[in-house]
């Protein structure tokens, strides 16, 4: 199921999200089928439980956009324990629709996290992988790409979030 993705301005976006204790749960396979086909749906390369406004550590990464069935990533309770190297590239977010701007993150990097099955699972990716892994852990711990841009470049989106706000467009 489809759901609804939920847009900046949102408190669920900012906040610090819950460990996932139980696996293998009809609810857990359920919500991850649900947040692949939701991001399939928007077109996005990687979605946060957050984003459908659900407060658990669980993020769906497919860089290859439904392309490849081998690429499909889900990471539960994940833990980045090593970045290295710099890339900056332009990044966007499906909560936050119609802004892409340049962002400077890790070009490689290792995650710790857990499977569906609750199974450890160690994730190594590089570019567009590590870029994809860095901002959908950002979601889980309230961090928005919004955050890594300049305070004025962040407080110009921002205004004009506020004005899609009052005109009814950004719902």
């Amino acid at each position: 199921m489809v759901r609804k993705i939920v847009k900046y301005g949102d408190p669920v976006l900012e906040q610090e999200t819950e460990k996932v204790v139980e696996f293998g749960t009809e609810e857990l396979n359920q919500l991850i089928a649900d947040m692949w086909e939701t991001m399939y749906a928007a077109k996005g390369v990687g979605l946060a439980a957050p984003q459908v406004g659900v407060t658990k550590q669980i993020s769906v990464i497919d860089v290859s956009v439904g392309e490849d069935e081998s690429k499909k990533i889900v990471i539960i309770n994940p833990q980045v324990i090593a970045k290295e190297g710099k890339q900056t590239g332009e990044e966007g977010c499906l909560s936050i629709p119609g802004f892409r701007e340049p962002v400077t993150r890790a070009n490689q990097v290792t995650v710790k996290a857990q499977n569906a099955n609750g199974e450890d699972i160690e994730i190594a990716g590089e570019e567009l992988l590590a870029r994809a892994l860095l901002h959908e852990i950002d979601h889980l711990h309230g961090i928005l790409f919004l955050n890594h841009l300049s305070a004025l470049k962040r407080d110009i989106i921002k205004r004009k979030i506020k004005k899609l706000q009052k005109s009814g467009e950004w719902d």
